[in-house]
């Protein structure tokens, strides 16, 4: 059930969509891999976690592990899910960090009880609204993925679940099984009054009901400028399992050595590296 940057046209079910041709187009791409980044991160930031600690989080369609690159990256562990052998095969070459299963979400999230601290899921849920084989019945799959979602994410957490929807019947269907699973929340949509940059994101929450955060661009200028106070950079101290203060010199020389192992072009390490700029005046 691998994420997309777009929708891609209906042919078939994603194990077989995403063979390992597309699996490696689709991630070579940089415009879905600079896509896919932008909504993984407003995904974790629609989350809502503690500032103080790291948190186990699932992904849900987890694919090549493009998302699961921006939660490394913030200082987080998870465990990414995919029906697509050719995903996760892509995810393996690139050495993510994140744990990776094979497993279809419509037969439920195979999880110990409150396990998860949060979970996201990039352009995948609206897969499950297809009936691919004569034993799919949408309604029930998508019932079986939130209810074993909900118990397996701990109280008080959220699930924010970009998806690309194909009409107003089919986003109904998938809200509603969700709120019958015993989610509290709704829809946040970012951009509305755009065709391009327009996204849709399930805002999910487990146990207590919170505050439905506004969508993008919906707001005020003024707004705008409170909201992105809630985005400014984090500072993650060092765990025990050694992760290193966020922006620090070892924390920039582990982010380049592990884009230098997906094989990406990274600049030289020098004495300059993490190395802070004295201010102009």
């Amino acid at each position: 059930m691998a994420g997309s940057a777009r929708r891609p046209e209906h042919r078939g079910p994603p194990e077989l969509f995403y063979d390992e041709t597309e699996a490696r187009k689709y991630t070579q791409n940089s415009r879905v891999v600079e896509i896919q980044s932008q909504m993984s991160e407003r995904a974790v930031e629609l989350l809502g976690l503690p500032e103080d600690r790291p948190c186990l989080l699932l992904d849900v369609g987890c694919g090549s592990g493009l998302s699961g690159d921006y939660i490394s990256e913030e200082g987080h562990y998870w465990i990414g899910m995919d029906i697509s052998p050719a995903m996760l095969d892509v995810a393996v070459e690139r050495e993510v960090e994140g744990d990776l299963l094979l497993a279809d979400v419509g037969h439920g999230i195979p999880f110990r009880p409150g396990m998860f601290d949060g979970c996201i899921s990039i352009s995948a849920v609206q897969w499950l609204c297809n009936a691919d084989k004569k034993s799919h019945n949408p309604p029930k799959r998508l019932y079986r993925f939130f209810s074993t979602l909900y118990s397996a994410l701990a109280r008080g957490s959220r699930a924010v679940l970009q998806l690309y929807p194909e009409n107003s019947e089919q986003l109904e269907l998938i809200t509603a099984q969700a709120m019958r699973a015993g989610f509290t929340g709704g829809m946040v949509v970012d951009y509305p009054n755009s065709a391009k940059a327009k996204k849709f994101f399930l805002c999910l929450f487990v146990g207590a009901s919170g505050t439905l955060p506004k969508g993008l661009g919906t707001e005020s200028a003024a707004e705008e400028t409170h909201q992105a106070k809630f985005t400014n950079e984090r500072t993650r101290f060092r765990n025990i399992k050694g992760k290193s203060v966020k922006k620090s010199r070892d924390w920039i020389l582990e982010k380049k050595e592990r884009r230098r192992r997906q094989g990406k072009e990274v600049r030289a390490d020098t004495k300059y590296t993490g190395r802070k700029r004295r201010p102009r005046f």
